[in-house]
């Protein structure tokens, strides 16, 4: 497998807002982080694998402090975390998050034949080569020691809480459902929603983790109904707007919760 020449690709995104992927990960685990600049310090809403330094990689972007914020266990989003000083997530998800526990891994072999049938089933298919990367961060590099770092929050959210930029506010919404702890972050000056794995474009959200509850998820998202969106920026594909949100929930609604 090649080396990469980077690691991390990022695109403005509008509103002082930057969107930063990890190049060569599967679709499957290629989450979104989204950096905020602020006045006094900027917001980096999750932190990916954890392949790659993000420090290293993203040096020319993290130019203030920084405040990382988990929206939820899974080791796709906080994998970088380790690397911050300031480590936000919710209660209910931050012990794993501290003690780097629940699934991890870059190749498919380790997955159960019934994970990756519903992989699959929600548009996920294994790659041919069974690893989940499609290049090296360095020569010696080995996707089968792939292993998350325990990164022990420094502040624990609830519902209603600020995470403060010094010019900018955001809202922690308590959205569980694709886990306990899953938030999203609220910026209402302008109508902006970093929704995490609770929503995201393509709409194939994942519900049957042995962590997740349809009848939570099902909540949350009468709650984003409701919610007087502009923009969402999710955990993964592409940003998209309050139309396409109204879509995602309805079919979701349809599909878990027909009779009500």
């Amino acid at each position: 497998m090649r080396v990469a020449e980077r690691w991390f690709d990022a695109e403005e995104a509008g509103d002082g807002v930057v969107r930063i992927w990890e190049a060569h990960v599967d679709p499957l685990l290629r989450a979104n982080l989204w950096l905020v600049r602020g006045r006094d310090r900027d917001l980096l809403v999750d932190t990916g694998l954890g392949i790659a330094s993000l420090r290293d990689g993203l040096a020319r972007l993290l130019e203030r402090p920084v405040i990382a914020v988990a929206t939820h266990r899974h080791y796709d989003h906080v994998g970088g975390l380790h690397e911050f000083d300031e480590i936000v997530a919710h209660g209910a998800d931050a012990p794993s998050i501290a003690a780097a526990d629940g699934f991890a891994s870059l190749v498919t072999e380790d997955f159960t034949p019934e994970e990756l049938h519903a992989l699959t089933a929600a548009g996920y298919p294994a790659p041919p080569s069974g690893v989940l990367i499609d290049a090296l961060p360095y020569e010696a590099y080995d996707p089968r020691a792939y292993r998350v770092v325990p990164a022990t929050p420094t502040r624990i959210v609830e519902e209603g809480d600020v995470v403060d930029l010094g010019d900018r506010a955001f809202e922690v919404l308590h959205l569980p459902g694709h886990t306990p702890g899953s938030i999203g972050l609220w910026e209402a000056e302008t109508a902006t929603l970093f929704s995490g794995d609770c929503v995201y474009e393509s709409g194939d959200l994942l519900d049957e983790l042995p962590e997740s509850n349809v009848h939570d998820y099902v909540d949350s998202m009468r709650r984003l109904r409701d919610l007087p969106v502009k923009v969402v920026h999710g955990g993964h594909d592409p940003s998209f707007g309050r139309r396409r949100l109204l879509q995602l929930v309805d079919e979701y609604l349809e599909r878990r919760a027909p009779d009500n």
